[in-house]
Formats: structure tokens, sequence, C-alpha cells
């Protein structure tokens, strides 16, 4: 029997899933049989007509749910709309780069709310869920800087960290349920936001694609590659199976030995 087969017809709300490491995770989870529910701020006919196609692909019951989760009301009513939650991926996140002293301060405050806020309303709307049902998992989208910090990212690396700590959190909390939490760490993940950015910096520092690949994006990643979507698809997955059923309140690195250093 497959690895994969007990999850067939959960339900899995991934948050941030329009694109990037969110829409990785959602096809993996609908690849496998989950029903998913994608998630972002947008209502377009585009986020509507990605979660008919997946659902079309996977023949699961795959849709889009638009939420600000910036706002901790509507991150709640994302998971209430849904209606089930067997599995919640916390992924949505924003960045900004300043130094502490000319940060906006609106966009810490947008930062802690979506990157952390949002993670602690929805986690908190889906574990009454999970205990009726008798089975959950909660994976938190952290980041290698949940785990280490850079300059000039104050609050994407608070939240980070923030993100990580709540995890353990509830872990502890549900450790003699059927529940787990657990938080994945990031590197460099070859998205479209990512791939945009690689012209800009070509120019900037005056090199060839692979030399401001290797000298700039991936400065601090030994590997000297981007991971994959799939391959942060395919660790949520994981996460979910019995093999990770002892697996609670830690975290995961898919950053290629950066938190090695």
């Amino acid at each position: 029997m497959s690895d994969y087969a007990a999850l067939k017809g959960k339900t899995a709300i991934v948050t941030g899933s329009n694109s990037g490491i969110g829409l990785g995770i959602a096809r993996s989870f609908a690849a496998a049989g989950l029903d998913v529910v994608l998630n972002s701020f947008t209502d377009r006919d585009e986020d509507h007509a990605l979660a008919k196609e997946i659902a079309a692909e996977t023949r699961t019951k795959t849709r889009y749910i638009k939420a600000d989760l910036s706002n901790g009301d509507e991150a709640r009513a994302l998971v209430e709309q849904a209606g089930a939650c067997d599995v919640l991926v916390n992924n949505a996140g924003i960045q900004h780069v300043a130094g502490i002293d000319e940060f906006p301060a609106a966009k810490w405050d947008a930062i802690i709310a979506i990157n952390l806020s949002s993670a602690f309303h929805t986690t908190a709307a889906a574990l009454p869920m999970m205990r009726k049902a008798g089975w959950g998992r909660v994976i938190n989208i952290a980041s290698a800087h949940g785990l280490t910090a850079s300059p000039f990212k104050s609050a994407y690396v608070a939240a980070k960290h923030g993100v990580v700590g709540m995890t353990k959190v509830v872990a502890l909390e549900t450790a003699e349920e059927p529940i787990t939490a657990n938080a994945i760490c990031p590197g460099y993940v070859m998205t479209p936001l990512v791939e945009s950015q690689i012209p800009d910096t070509m120019e900037k520092y005056g090199m060839d694609r692979e030399t401001a690949i290797r000298e700039v994006l991936l400065q601090r990643q030994p590997s000297k590659e981007f991971a994959t979507t799939d391959q942060l698809g395919g660790t949520a997955l994981f996460l979910c199976t019995d093999h990770a059923a002892q697996i609670t309140g830690t975290t995961i690195s898919v950053d290629g030995g950066w938190t090695a250093l």
C-alpha cells in the first residue's frame, strides 16, 4: 500500500499557495490524493482557475479561498470556510529589507502579522478540527532565518524565529494526541520570484547568470544549488505520513547546508 494511501480524502489548507513554495506543496499534496485549499489575498479568475486545473489533474476537491492573512479574523475565517483541516501549512509570507533605524514601522507590522500572527490564528482555528477528526498535522514554513540571522531583515528574522518557537509550543500542547507540529526551514528556493531577481542581480554586479547565482544569491548556501518547490512539497508530504508520527516540535532544514556553517 502506498505511504500516502491513508492521506487520500484528507483536507490540507496551504496559505500563500497561488505561487512559489506554497503552490509546490499544494501540488504535491493534491498528487497524493489530499483535497487542497489554495489561498492568497487576491481573488482573481486565475486563482480559481489554478485550483480547478489542479482538481482536474488530480481528481481531488481542490479549491481556492481568498483571505488577507494580515487580518487575524480573516485568517481564522479561512479555516472555518474550508470546513475541515487535517493538514495546515502556514506558508504565507512577505519580506522587506532595511536597517533597523530606517525600517518602516508599517512594514514591521505587516511582516509580523502575515509571517507570524497569521500562523497563530490559523492554528488556533484548525486544532479543534484536528482534535475532532482524531488526527492532524501542522507544518509551518519557517526559513533558515528561523535558525540564524542576516543584517537588514529584522522583521523577517524575528517572525521566523517566532514561528519556530510557536511550532514547539503547539507540539508540546498536542504531544499526547495524534497531532504533530513541525517547521520546515528552507534556504534559497527556486521560485518565480527568485528567478525574476536574477537579471537585476546580473546587471548590478556585472556578472553572468551562473556567477551571479553562485556568488551573490547562493553566497550563504554551501551546496550552491537552489532547493526546489518539489523538494519542499515532498518534505511536507513526508511529515504527513505515519513514518513521521514521532517527529514533532522540531525543524527540518532544506537549505543546502546553510545552517551547518
